[in-house]
């Protein structure tokens, strides 16, 4: 009976040792969330730079991410892991803990609904009711493979984060229309970016912004602006409508298909755009053609 209750007095010891000094987190909320791990992953980022004092990083891949939100005299650690469900459902576990009261809150959090507990629900909650609200702005349509043409074409390059790369192609706009424009420079198409390196982990993007054109032996040389031929190759296809600020979308859904079915892709998205962002109008009425390439172009 002494060895029963000894091994009872250590099991218990050893779980609250576990609770209170080693357990990660205070608190752990699950949520289903109606989006690819892509999407939530810029959604995350972007709803966290509108919040006054919080800072946010992606951890391991595109699935974890560690976030810093300042709360009165403390700062809460905000774990938020992705799993997906399907091709547009995933499940969130998130993880919190209070830096500065963490015993505090451990003590509490199993006898009483505290402010701590709240603020972390609503904090969660303000999050997934700005995703549902995103996810309304945009569409993203899978289609399938397709061969792209070649080109011959105009760029203009830029070195961007993912989240400006519509700025970068509005300026760009005006400035390549003029001069296709003023040298009387024949279009051949709708214009497009050409990704050149995309960094997943830090949303770094360099790219060309380009207009398909007809090669000339006198086309004129203007600063900042480069000819190239564009290499048709086979691709991963899908259709975004919506504002081109978030047309990296539809690159989520690319991955995650080709990941899906086991197909090596080449994550350099290239996207062909039928509307003038400059020109404004309703953005679930803009469309862009949006490409991976695949790896093997033999088969």
């Amino acid at each position: 009976m002494r060895k029963g209750i000894t091994i009872t007095i250590a099991i218990i010891a050893i779980a609250l040792l576990w609770y209170f000094f080693i357990k990660p987190q205070d608190y752990q909320i699950r949520v289903v969330a109606k989006a690819n791990i892509g999407t939530i992953n810029q959604a995350l980022k972007a709803w966290n730079n509108t919040l006054p004092e919080a800072s946010i990083r992606q951890i391991k891949d595109l699935a974890h991410l560690e976030q810093m939100v300042a709360s009165g005299d403390s700062t809460h650690i905000y774990t938020w892991y992705a799993k997906p469900i399907n091709d547009s459902t995933s499940q969130l576990v998130i993880d919190v803990k209070d830096i500065q009261h963490s015993f505090a809150n451990k003590l509490a959090v199993p006898f009483s609904d505290t402010n701590f507990e709240k603020q972390t629900r609503k904090t969660v909650t303000d999050f997934i009711e700005n995703l549902n609200a995103h996810k309304k702005e945009f569409k993203v349509t899978f289609i399938g493979e397709e061969q792209l043409p070649s080109t011959y074409c105009a760029c203009v390059e830029h070195k961007t984060l993912q989240s400006n790369k519509a700025f970068g192609m509005m300026k760009s706009y005006p400035f390549i229309n003029s001069v296709v424009a003023s040298n009387k420079i024949q279009v051949n198409g709708v214009p497009f970016i050409e990704t050149t390196k995309w960094n997943i982990e830090n949303d770094s993007l360099s790219f060309n912004f380009c207009y398909p054109i007809i090669k000339t032996d006198s086309l004129p040389a203007i600063k900042d602006l480069i000819y190239k031929e564009f290499i048709g190759v086979k691709s991963l296809k899908a259709i975004y409508n919506g504002n081109y600020m978030t047309s990296d979308r539809a690159w989520y859904t690319l991955l995650d298909y080709a990941k899906e079915k086991n197909i090596t892709v080449n994550p350099k998205p290239i996207e062909f755009f039928f509307n003038n962002p400059n020109m404004g109008g309703d953005a679930l009425r803009w469309k862009a053609e949006v490409f991976m390439p695949l790896t093997d172009q033999d088969e």
